[in-house]
């Protein structure tokens, strides 16, 4: 039997993805969802009244400052996913639409077509952007150790230990 490199595989599924000449421009409806996210978020919490703190035990509030600063307009509001190529990387880009909602426009590569999502408010569009983006990067891990341990599956089973 001949030796096949187990990124071979990996490559050719990548060409059958890029294989696909025609994009298709896809419109997603966020606001239903971005509306149910809402619902839940504002709710106001009974637990933070039940045990107040005594003035005695009171230690210095440190104030959190976020890592990245707030972005002020979600306008241009990008993000990239993991990967080591371009032309299949994903790329998420918040636009303001003429009617002042935003939508996200969602590619893959440089010269795709984007996947439209919206209308939504510019927090909803900068949230689906970041959880999109995590998304990407916990899928591109799985992905990334799962070929890791394909390999060294290969590599004991050339040894003849198998």
């Amino acid at each position: 039997m001949s030796e096949i490199d187990p990124t071979d595989h990996a490559l050719a599924t990548i060409a059958s993805i890029l294989e696909h000449p025609e994009p298709v421009l896809v419109v997603r409806d966020t606001e239903t969802a971005a509306a149910e996210e809402n619902a839940d978020v504002n709710e106001p919490s009974a637990a933070a009244d039940e045990h107040p703190v005594a003035a005695e035990h009171e230690h210095p509030v440190v104030e959190e400052q976020p890592l990245v600063p707030e972005h002020t307009d979600a306008d241009g509001y990008s993000k990239v996913g993991p990967g080591p190529m371009v032309a299949i990387r994903l790329k998420w880009t918040v636009h303001r639409g003429d009617d002042g909602q935003y939508y996200v426009h969602e590619t893959i590569g440089e010269q795709s077509a984007p996947v439209v999502s919206g209308p939504m408010t510019s927090e909803a569009a900068v949230r689906f952007v970041d959880a999109h983006e995590e998304e990407a990067n916990k899928r591109f891990e799985l992905l990334r150790s799962e070929i890791a341990g394909r390999s060294s599956l290969a590599d004991y089973e050339r040894k003849g230990e198998a």
